[in-house]
């Protein structure tokens, strides 16, 4: 499997405030966007998996409410995770 334990934990300890950090947005929003990325690299090659095309829309909009989130409590958390996952340009 592509996101195994040792993934989630890297990438939770990598943006969240430890390893066992699993509910702070920033982390969720990290794992949403190493998700997203995955899914994107596999429509590129499968372009008529709809399903797959269903999920990524999905966890696009769970990372959007996410952000949208943060950018409403806290501009700075925000600023941070963006310039740190580089969504935007």
């Amino acid at each position: 499997m592509y996101l195994s334990k040792e993934k989630k934990t890297e990438i939770f300890g990598q943006y969240g405030k430890t390893a066992q950090d699993t509910g702070s947005a920033e982390s969720q929003v990290a794992l949403f966007t190493f998700r997203i990325q995955h899914l994107t690299e596999h429509l590129k090659a499968n372009h008529n998996d709809k399903s797959t095309a269903f999920a990524l829309r999905k966890l696009v909009g769970q990372r959007r409410r996410q952000l949208d989130y943060l950018k409403s409590r806290d501009i700075e958390r925000y600023r941070a995770i963006i310039a740190k996952l580089g969504l935007r340009k």
